[in-house]
This record gives C-alpha cells, sequence and structure tokens, in this order.
C-alpha cells in the first residue's frame, strides 16, 4: 500500500462555485486512490552505495525503495548491470550476468522481490544493437571466417562492402582489427553492431529476454532499437530499415509473449513522432517521447510553446490506430544522455517545478531521471549528466576520503569517451551517498534529499504532490489528452485531460508574470472547481483564471 501523502492544493479553499480568489495550502493527508504510472531511472552506479565503496549497488537502490515508494513511482528503469569493461555498461560482455560491482544475482532477485512487495515493476536495460568488443562472441567473430560466429557480426570483406560509409550517428561506421578485417560498429569502435540477419543472433536475445524474466523482472528498456538496421547515415529515414527493424521487434516480442504475456517493452526510438510509428504495430509497448521533451524543456526555459497538445491529440490517434489501442506514451525531461533541465535553465527553480508540472500533467507513463526530482544539473561531457545522486548536503559519507585513482572506463562513442575520475577509498557505508566521479554541477548543498526532504516548497515536495495527483485523478494518469477550444494567451498552455469518467482542465503559466486565461462558454460551465494550484496567488472566478508566475493550475 502506498504511503500516506500531505499534498498542496487549493481545493479545500473552493467551493463548488469556485468563485473566490484563494492561494494554495496544505490539505488533510490523504491516499492516493491508485497508481501513479510513473517511472523512475536509475544510473546505478550513481544512484546508492551500500557497502561504503564509492559506487552505487543492486542492495544500494533496496535500501532506498520507500524514498521512492514516498517519491510516489510505481516502476524503476536500471541502467545496465550486466558485466562491461565500462563505467556506463552499454557494451556487454555478459548478457547472463551481472556486474560484480553492482553485486551478485541473489542481490538482484533480492530487490526484484523488494521492488514488487512496495507496488513497484523493475524495467532492465537491454542493449540488443551492440555487444562488447570484449564479449567472447566478437572474439570468436575476429577469429576467422570459420568460427560458428563469424556471421554474428558484419564484416565487411566477407560481403565485400566499402569501409567508406559513415554511420547513423555521423562517425565512422567500419573499424579494422588485426588481421585486416574491418567490422561495423555504429557507434563506437568498442561496440561491433550485432548482425540481426543470423536466426542465431535473434533467437539468442529472445532467448536472453525470456532468461531475465524467468527471473522476475517486468520488461525491457530497449537501448538504440531503431539502429538494429539502421547503421549508415545513408539509411536516416529510409522506410525499407524501417520495415526490418519492425519485424525484428514483433519477433522479440512473439518470443517473450508467449511465455510472459504481461511483458512491458519500451523502446529508446530517438526520432519524430513520424518515424516511431512502425515501432508501436505489435512490437513496443512504448517509445520515449524526445519531441515532447524537447516541447517542455523549451517551453518551460524560454516561456513560448507552440501547439504542442494538438500534436499529441493527432499522433495520439495514428499510434492508437496502428497498436490496436495498446500504445502508451513515456514523456520525459531528463535523461542520461541529455543535459539536464536545470543546467538549461540556469538553476531556476520556479523553471525547474514548472516542468515537472508540465511532464507529470502529461498523457502516458512519464519517466523522472533519478535526481531531478530535486534539481540536479549537469551538461556537456556525459559523466556530468551522470554525478552521484545528491543524498547528503556535503555530497559524501561521514568521513570519506577524498584520495582516490583516476578511473580509465571508456565512455559510450568516439565523441564522448570517459576521461576518468576520482574514485574515493572506502568509508563506512551509511547515507548511500556514492562518490565513484566528483560532483562538479551539483555542488549546491541546496540541490539534496537532505535538505529538501520535509521541506514544503522544495523542488522535491513539488515532484511528491505532482505525482500524488496523478494517483488521485483517472484523467491525469490514464486519459487522453483535448486542445481547449479558445487558444490560450500568449506565454500559457492548456488543455483537457479526458476519460470516460473524468475530465480535468490544466492550465500553465511559462512567463515570471501573472497571466489570466478566459475559459470559453462551454468550459466555464464545465470547469467550475479549482482542485489544485501549484501557487500561492491562483483563482477562478467567473470563468477566468488566474495564473500566477510559473504557475499550475487544474479545473475539475
Amino acid at each position: 500500500m502506498r504511503k500516506l501523502r500531505r499534498i498542496v492544493t487549493a481545493a479545500a479553499a473552493v467551493g463548488a462555485l469556485g468563485s473566490l480568489l484563494v492561494s494554495c495550502s496544505t490539505v488533510k493527508t490523504e491516499d492516493a486512490k491508485g497508481p501513479s504510472g510513473v517511472y523512475y531511472e536509475i544510473f546505478v552506479r550513481s544512484f546508492a552505495d551500500s557497502n561504503g565503496d564509492g559506487i552505487g549497488d543492486i542492495k544500494g537502490i533496496e535500501q532506498k525503495l520507500d524514498y521512492l515508494e514516498e517519491l510516489g513511482v510505481d516502476g524503476l528503469w536500471l541502467t545496465p548491470i550486466q558485466p562491461s569493461p565500462s563505467y556506463h555498461g552499454y557494451d556487454v560482455t555478459d548478457y547472463y550476468g551481472i556486474n560484480p560491482q553492482f553485486g551478485t544475482m541473489d542481490d538482484y532477485k533480492s530487490l526484484l522481490a523488494a521492488a514488487h512487495k512496495h507496488g513497484m515493476k523493475v524495467l532492465m536495460d537491454l542493449v540488443v544493437n551492440h555487444t562488447s568488443a570484449e564479449h567472447p562472441w566478437f572474439a570468436a567473430s575476429a577469429s576467422g571466417k570459420d568460427d560458428a560466429h563469424r556471421n554474428w557480426y558484419t564484416w565487411a570483406e566477407d560481403r565485400g562492402l566499402s569501409t567508406s560509409a559513415m554511420s547513423a550517428t555521423g562517425g565512422e561506421a567500419w573499424h579494422a582489427v588485426g588481421g585486416g578485417d574491418h567490422y561495423l560498429g555504429t557507434f563506437w569502435s568498442g561496440m561491433p553492431d550485432l548482425n540481426f540477419d543470423e536466426p542465431a543472433v535473434r533467437a539468442e536475445m529472445i532467448k536472453i529476454g525470456n532468461y531475465w524474466l524467468d527471473q522476475g523482472v517486468d520488461g525491457f528498456r530497449l537501448d538504440a532499437a531503431k539502429h538494429v538496421y539502421e547503421d549508415f547515415k545513408s539509411q536516416a529515414n529510409s522506410p525499407a530499415v524501417a520495415k526490418k527493424n519492425q519485424a525484428w521487434w514483433q519477433e522479440f516480442r512473439r518470443g517473450l509473449t508467449a511465455k510472459h504475456p504481461d511483458v512491458y517493452l519500451v523502446g529508446e526510438v530517438w526520432s519524430s513522432a513520424g518515424a516511431i510509428v512502425p515501432y508501436v504495430k505489435n512490437a513496443l509497448d512504448s517509445t520515449f517521447d524526445f519531441d515532447l521533451s524537447d516541447w517542455i524543456r523549451d517551453a518551460a526555459a524560454k516561456g513560448t510553446a507552440s501547439d504542442m497538445p494538438s500534436r499529441l491529440e493527432r499522433t495520439s490517434e495514428i499510434f492508437a490506430r496502428e497498436s490496436g489501442g495498446k500504445y502508451i506514451d513515456a514523456p520525459f525531461l531528463d535523461n542520461h544522455d541529455r543535459d539536464r533541465f536545470m543546467s538549461l535553465a540556469g538553476g531556476d527553480v520556479a523553471k525547474g517545478k514548472l516542468a515537472a508540472a508540465m511532464l507529470l500533467t502529461m498523457p502516458g507513463r512519464p519517466f523522472v531521471y533519478y535526481g531531478e526530482e530535486f534539481g540536479m544539473q549537469g551538461a556537456g561531457a556525459d559523466e556530468r549528466k551522470r554525478e552521484p545522486m545528491r543524498w547528503t548536503k556535503s555530497g559524501a559519507d561521514p568521513d570519506s576520503s577524498q584520495a582516490g585513482e583516476g578511473r580509465t572506463n571508456a565512455g559510450e562513442g568516439q565523441s564522448n569517451a570517459g576521461k576518468g575520475g576520482a574514485i574515493r577509498e572506502p568509508s563506512e557505508a551509511g547515507t548511500g551517498q556514492t562518490r565513484w566521479e566528483p560532483s562538479v554541477a551539483n555542488t549546491d548543498p541546496a540541490v539534496s534529499v537532505e535538505a529538501q526532504d520535509g521541506e514544503a516548497g522544495s523542488m522535491l515536495s513539488r515532484y511528491r504532490e505532482l505525482i500524488a495527483l496523478r494517483g488521485q485523478s483517472a484523467a491525469l494518469r490514464d486519459g487522453a489528452i483535448v486542445p481547449v477550444a479558445a487558444e490560450p494567451p500568449a506565454g500559457t498552455v492548456a488543455f483537457i485531460r479526458a476519460t470516460a469518467e473524468e475530465r480535468v482542465y490544466v492550465a500553465h503559466n511559462l512567463t515570471a508574470e501573472p497571466k489570466t486565461i478566459a475559459l470559453d462558454a462551454e468550459s466555464a460551465k464545465a470547469y467550475r472547481k479549482l482542485w489544485y494550484a501549484s501557487e500561492s496567488g491562483a483563482g477562478l472566478k467567473e470563468g477566468t483564471i488566474t495564473l500566477p508566475a510559473y504557475g499550475t493550475v487544474i479545473l475539475k
């Protein structure tokens, strides 16, 4: 059962007529009436350290489940936990193992059982496009044309292909080995691409998926989902390549659902909405909405916005048709590959709260990136976007040493290889604070769980209250998005979220100045109760909403 939460809302201060100008007030504690539908991305190395070695681990995550339950999330996405030579883990050397820096298989099973007891599902990051160059499969493939694994990877010389093509990610596509052969590696020489035209590769990936589902995993976040067949820059937006990707992911789903019918698959398809359509037909349940992420980030940081609600209504109709009504959008603000929003917003807390409100009033299954909920920053090099979770004001466990040697793990690609960072000497496990990488972007003591926990006006409290609202409203959690009849004024965004049983009217002020929105006649009759206000000074009177700076209101 969810823990009781205190939420901030204006509903208690406004009667059914909704005719008074009100300020926010804390109302009595109440249960969330249902799941929030919100997932939480954990970069495992950075999140929580259970044994004092400075590296985040599986037991550390289990020890923080109470925190995650209080936040209100229903699911976790863990970045790769399998053995890997890199700090990030996206180059796997053993698909059936656990990185010993993170723990053991028993630790993982314990986490899965504990998460399920807390009402949370767990998604595992599965990297199918490529392996590590240190994977035994690749070593065997590179050893000669007679090896059974030779065709598990793509060799230019075997196919008579030119090695001058540019990869889909903009770098070199082909990489040489000692014997003079060249293998395909879309992202980096350390990540050779698997050849999905080889039936044995496809069968092995389905076997791997079922293996982890057998352990208790609830589903997978599928890395680089469009690059299974989109290898070269010349293949961008190719219908034929999209068709091959679609066929593979449909085969993968069939192979998993035959044994695990409830598996949840969310794919990283870093493209516009139109390019995502092939992935939702009998394939992926969700894809991350990069267009929506860009829109929220721009709107909250810059104060202006295009008409995204209308776009979402149109694309959701297409996705519903293609998926037979099964598709669930996956909106997000930050992830481990993007500059954090709070860096884009210059650390402006008001803009951070606004971005949270925009994300958590959107349709679908929102994903929150660790530390986003209390304002962590990070931009530029990948390591800066993945700095240690700030559990404490100091950013370190008590008595932790600042001495240590640099690490030498490679980054995810040619353009963002890791530069090394200090590994601290082990300290007594206590707060769970990790120290694998020095905090550069996050040194403000106020930007920490310790500083914000229990503070009513903090960003952490805002995330908790907004996530709780989704649990209390079927329309926010499960409803469609409907554009409003009257276009809202510049600097504001308004839309309706609707199920058959409930409709709510959502409005956001993107600016530092108060705004008013005049409801159309039909909406003025339908929405007469100010159910939620993020800031004091919000009000509803005679069909006109008063929106404070960077404020959000929800009408019922």
